[in-house]
This record gives C-alpha cells, sequence and structure tokens, in this order.
C-alpha cells in the first residue's frame, strides 16, 4: 500500500488534511472515507478498513473535516451541512486529479454524512455505514447540558472524547434540519449497514430505522461485540474485511493484464496525476511519479530511484551469488545508494570536461565473518555486477514513434 499526505480544499476554503492509500499498480476504483463527530482521519476503524479495501486493488481517501485534526478552519462554524460539503468537495479533488469515488464508507456521524453526500456525488456505486446514527440529531445526546444552554445563548464550550470544543446554536439547527428518511428514501444506491448490538454510543436501534427506510440492494451486518469506535483490533479488522468483500460485488471488476514478455518494460501514464506511470514488467505492476515540489503527486518512486534500485537489487543478488558460490558466510547484504550531478571538471573519472555527469554513490554492507581479503573481493565482484557493467559501459538506446491507431500512416494500404 502506497500512502501520501495530500491538501485540498474545503467548502469555506480552508486547507482540508488528507491521507490517500492506493494498492499497488493501478486502482480498479476510488473510496471516501468519512471519520465520525470530532474524530480524525487516523482513527483505528478509518486505518485498517483502507488497508483492506486496497488489498482489492480499490485506493482510499480519508481526511479531517473543517477544523479537526490537521486541517484549517473553525470548528464552532461548522456543522452537518458544511462536513456534507467537505465530502463533495474531497470527491471533486478525487475526480480532478485522480478518479470520481465509487464507493463512501462513514463512521457514525460519518455513515450518516455519506448517505446524505452520495446524492451530490454520481459515480458513487454503494454506500457503506458503521455505528450510524439514523438522524443528524442524535449527536445533540452527546453534548449533554449544553443542549439547554444553547437555547438561550449563541454558543458553549463543551468536553467532548476528553477535548474542548465550541458548539454554536447553528450546529444544533442544522442538525435538526436535516431529513434523512428523504436521502435513504432516494439513495439510488447499495447500502451497507453495519452495527454493534452492544453500541454504548449509538444504540442498535438506529441501525434497524436506516435499514427500514432504504430499498433494495441493502444489507445488515451485526458488528457482534464491537464497541461504538471499534477500538479493538479484531473488531476493526472485521469491519474492514466485511465490507471489502462486499463492496467488490458492485464495484468495477478488477482488470488482470497478461503478462509482458520478459525482457520488456512497458511505461504507460495512468492519468491519475500530472506525472504519474504505470510500469508493467512480466506480472508485475508498479508505479513511478516524481514528488510534488516538482510537479508530481508522489505516488511512486522517481525514474532515477528505480536506477539506483535496478542497481543495489542487483549487486546484492550479484554477492549473495558469488558468496554463496565460494561458501563464505556472508549473512546479509545490504546497498546504500545515493545519487547526484557533477560537473566533469570536478569529475575526476570523467572522460573529458565537458557537460554533467551522474555520480552514484554505494555504500555496500556485509554482515558475516569474514576476512579482509574476503571483503576486498566481495567489493570488486560489486563492480562486476551486469547492471553496473551495462551502466558503464556503453549504453546505446534506439527509439522510433510507434503509429497511432487511426493515423494517417496506420492507413495506407
Amino acid at each position: 500500500m502506497h500512502a501520501s499526505k495530500i491538501e485540498f480544499t474545503g467548502h469555506d476554503g480552508s486547507l482540508l488534511a488528507a491521507r490517500l492509500d492506493r494498492p499497488e499498480g493501478m486502482p480498479r476504483a476510488y473510496a471516501l472515507f468519512a471519520h465520525c463527530f470530532t474524530c480524525g482521519k487516523d482513527i483505528h476503524a478509518a486505518t485498517r478498513i483502507s488497508a483492506a479495501l486496497c488489498e482489492l486493488g480499490i485506493a482510499v481517501l480519508r481526511f479531517d473535516f473543517t477544523g479537526l485534526g490537521m486541517s484549517e478552519g473553525d470548528f464552532a462554524n461548522t456543522n452537518f451541512s458544511s462536513n456534507v460539503a467537505d465530502l463533495v468537495c474531497a470527491a471533486d479533488y478525487l475526480r480532478r486529479e485522480h478518479q470520481a469515488p465509487a464507493l463512501l464508507a462513514g463512521h457514525s456521524l460519518g455513515g450518516t454524512a455519506v448517505i446524505a453526500a452520495s446524492g451530490l456525488i454520481p459515480e458513487v456505486r454503494a454506500v457503506a455505514t458503521m455505528g450510524a446514527p439514523a438522524e443528524p440529531s442524535h449527536v445533540a445526546r452527546q453534548l449533554g447540558d449544553a443542549v439547554d444552554e444553547l437555547r438561550t445563548t449563541d454558543a458553549v464550550d463543551v468536553t467532548l472524547a476528553g477535548r474542548p470544543f465550541r458548539i454554536k446554536r447553528q450546529f444544533l439547527d442544522d442538525l435538526h434540519a436535516q431529513d434523512m428518511a428523504e436521502h435513504l428514501a432516494h439513495l439510488g444506491r447499495a447500502l451497507l449497514v453495519m452495527h454493534s448490538p452492544i453500541d454504548e454510543i449509538v444504540d442498535i436501534d438506529n441501525a434497524r430505522q436506516i435499514y427500514a427506510a432504504a430499498r433494495h440492494p441493502k444489507s445488515f451486518v451485526a458488528l457482534d461485540g464491537a464497541k461504538h469506535l471499534l477500538g479493538r483490533r479484531e473488531d476493526a479488522v472485521y469491519a474492514a474485511r466485511v465490507l471489502a468483500a462486499w463492496a467488490e460485488r458492485y464495484l468495477p471488476p478488477a482488470e488482470v493484464p497478461a503478462p509482458i514478455e520478459a525482457g520488456t518494460v512497458l511505461v504507460s501514464e495512468t492519468g491519475s496525476g500530472p506525472l504519474e506511470n504505470q510500469v508493467r514488467s512480466g506480472r508485475h505492476v508498479l508505479l513511478a511519479d516524481e514528488p510534488r515540489d516538482v510537479g508530481g503527486s508522489d505516488a511512486g518512486p522517481t525514474p532515477y530511484d528505480y536506477l539506483l534500485a535496478s542497481l543495489g537489487a542487483c549487486t546484492s543478488m550479484t554477492l549473495r551469488m558469488y558468496a554463496r558460490r565460494k561458501g563464505w558466510p556472508v549473512r546479509h547484504v545490504g546497498v546504500t545508494l545515493t545519487q547526484r550531478s557533477v560537473h566533469a571538471r570536478d569529475c575526476a573519472e570523467c572522460a573529458d570536461g565537458n557537460g554533467q555527469y551522474l555520480q552514484i554513490d554505494r555504500v555496500i554492507c556485509l554482515e558475516g565473518d569474514l576476512d579482509d581479503e574476503q571483503r576486498a573481493r566481495l567489493l570488486e565482484i560489486a563492480d562486476r555486477c551486469p547492471v553496473h557493467r551495462a551502466l558503464t559501459g556503453k549504453v546505446v538506446v534506439s527509439s522510433r514513434l510507434q503509429e497511432a491507431a487511426g493515423s494517417a500512416e496506420a492507413k495506407v494500404g
């Protein structure tokens, strides 16, 4: 799984902190995850569900709502409607930079929010909730005496889950203005409702109400024995696996590309980022990209990273085969490589003094009971690995254009 930290603009212009978890290769679909009231994107339920979906080839975007976690904005000015608007902004980001989400998943109030947001994101095929209240107004119960205070004042300070928050009257007004029955009646997507029978925060009857109001296709799974926050690892993992298995039926089928012929590497743009490319070799699928500060989206190693990886892997394999053939006690081989451009005039080993050259520094770590002579010999062998010899020898690259289908040349004859 590849993880990258990103930011996108929320409903009020604030920058929202997010994390995009992506599987190896080209994702078959994208999902959005919404966390619970006052929680954050990194709660156990979110991280484990992301990992389970990535195993199925589904990329997951999770973020902190406005005013929470690492996101900008004032929590006191937010409400349920603004959370829904932030979800739409997150979907817009995915649509613009990668691919619109086909799956929405939410925990607690986040589950209620994804139901409301689904009608505003046309590409969504399936919606899943975990411990979600049937009505957003259920959250008011967590505010205790503050609800009565807000009848006579515009804002109050409360403590929730050990943290201070400022709640305004508009927050309560917005909760009571929501019509979830209408959202559920016109959901138009597959719905999975997961809920614990012993949920201490949101009673199981909320799941019954959600399920009854929705139309088929709909499913219910009991998270038996789980607490509301799914804090136990086994509970979060179970919910994640159930969600991943259920979602597979409603998402685009996974494409299994034909293996590439040995000795051939196919590189092609993914369309998910400005510089992101898919790299296919044999049955393996990788990603190549550039860092954000040079215009990429940091979805994979850079071309130079792959160059260093190729040399490092070849070095390690060559040393291992040589040591095995000699019967030398090498327990472990490690190779660290760095690269930098150097002016020819500063390079004592360069053939001439013009232009720039690539300088690769390679540090080899050999663990084992080896004497000085054996170590020196292995260092010599490192310089004889095939990739090293190719890089330091004469490399000829022959390039030609492939005729595009439908071109004038392709139509001749």
